[in-house]
């Protein structure tokens, strides 16, 4: 693994791998604490719509793509906003409309074979110079958005009605995460794909929220373990030949088992204890 560090295709995978990871790191925490999980399973699968107008019209792939899962989360955004109930239209919309307009337009694309499978499942071993400056620009805008609008992000995360009542624009907040959380997912692509994404949003946060004690601490620590995991699956997938999108989210995967194992373990220990306290109490 060391000596393929000297190949420019492996260099350009690692730096794809730290942009990811900070990605899905600093909006998978948004995500896992806003319930938005099934949202943005939705864009994600809405991206390819924005795949197939790229192919159709000719125009750059991941620009375009993320230009149109970002319009399209916005578009979910205003649907939900006053209504909550409706986001599973919402995301049906998203997830069912996305993909078969992406489907038609590539069928419609004269005399080109597109191989769909880099972007469905992540081809980061091939990612080249123009996909890595788009993700470069994507991971500084999405770090300069949280950074200027942490405070209110972290209000409607906690408690919405109360960000509305201290005078927070909380539809206009609303509408920028959703767009916050498209425009990490197609970040991502180049690495795991639109069908995988998902997983890598929301694992490393669900895992650091094990621990963390605030929504800072909670990015850095699901940072951390996006970075872990996707290290992990680029090692794996090139010393065995395999797709790195799913080993990086099959690492992800096994992590949170064997994590979920732990915390059951020692809850039914701790609580084997407490059961046995009160009959060794007695006189």
């Amino acid at each position: 693994m060391l000596e393929a560090l000297a190949y420019p295709f492996m260099q350009k995978a690692l730096l794809s791998v730290v942009l990811v990871s900070i990605a899905c790191g600093v909006v998978g925490a948004l995500v896992v604490v806003n319930r938005m999980t099934f949202l943005a399973g939705g864009v994600a699968h809405a991206g390819y719509g924005g795949v197939g107008l790229a192919f159709f019209a000719g125009w750059p792939v991941m620009i375009t793509a993320t230009l149109f899962a970002v319009g399209a989360a916005v578009l979910a955004a205003m649907i939900t906003l006053r209504d909550r109930e409706r986001l599973d239209v919402a995301v049906g919309l998203l997830w069912a409309g996305g993909m078969a307009f992406g489907v038609l337009l590539i069928d419609l694309t004269p005399g080109y074979n597109v191989d769909l499978m880099s972007y469905l499942f992540g081809s980061i071993l091939a990612v080249g110079n123009d996909v890595l400056w788009t993700m470069a620009v994507s991971v500084g805008a999405l770090v300069a958005i949280v950074i200027v609008f942490y405070r209110p992000l972290l209000a409607i995360s906690v408690d919405r009605e109360f960000a509305r009542v201290r005078g927070l624009p909380v539809a206009a907040v609303h509408i920028l995460l959703v767009a916050t959380v498209a425009l990490a997912v197609m970040t991502a692509v180049p690495a795991i794909g639109l069908i995988l994404v998902i997983a890598l949003l929301t694992i490393p946060a669900y895992l650091a929220e094990m621990t963390a004690r605030s929504l800072a601490m909670l990015m850095m620590t699901a940072v951390l373990w996006a970075l872990v995991f996707s290290l992990a699956g680029l090692a794996l997938a090139y010393a065995f030949d395999l797709t790195s999108g799913a080993v990086i989210v099959a690492s992800a995967v096994v992590t949170l088992a064997l994590a979920e194992g732990v915390r059951f373990g020692v809850r039914r220990l701790r609580k084997g204890t407490m059961d046995r306290v009160p009959a060794s109490a007695g006189p």
